[in-house]
């Protein structure tokens, strides 16, 4: 199964491609998607659509892994980042793929195996997980390889409940 775990953003979206057979994972390649400041708001949504729309057309993954948003404070942030979030998630739909999301906990407590992990916590199992030979980088990058790797763990469980196809 291939994966594209993404961590939604406006200015920059994280994602991760994994492929995972049940029992360890591959990492394909990861990255993220950026934006810059100053430019058309609209403009940013649709350069958000177009390079995810790159990356699922490359990839073909089975489904793509998005973390729910969990904002405590700003509320021009959180609506700015929920509109690049439907926007990840109606391009994911418009290409056939089965979208999944996630809790921030429930990511750390598939990776980590404690909900209330701190990020770097989460960055060094990511990396021990993955075998890779440093944390990617930027964060945004390392948490959507934590949301592909959560996904292969609960994803296709009839358990997990999150997952709508």
């Amino acid at each position: 199964m291939i994966i594209l775990g993404i961590d939604p953003g406006y200015a920059i979206v994280g994602y991760g491609v994994l492929e995972y057979n049940g029992r360890a994972f591959r990492v394909i390649d990861y990255g993220a998607i950026t934006t810059k400041a100053g430019l058309d708001p609209a403009r940013r949504l649709e350069m958000i659509y177009d390079a995810l729309g790159e990356l699922i057309d490359k990839f073909r993954p089975d489904d793509v892994a998005v973390e729910e948003l969990f904002f405590q404070n700003n509320q021009k942030t959180a609506i700015m980042v929920a509109e690049a979030r439907g926007v990840i998630v109606l391009c994911a739909k418009k290409r056939g793929v089965n979208v999944a999301e996630y809790t921030p906990l429930q990511v750390k407590q598939a990776v980590v195996g404690y909900g209330r992990a701190e990020k770097q916590q989460v960055q060094a199992m990511v990396t021990s997980i993955l075998g890779l030979k440093e944390v990617p980088k930027p964060d945004d990058t390392a948490d959507a390889l934590a949301i592909a790797i959560c996904h292969g763990h609960t994803g296709r469980s009839r358990l997990a409940g999150y997952y709508n196809k």
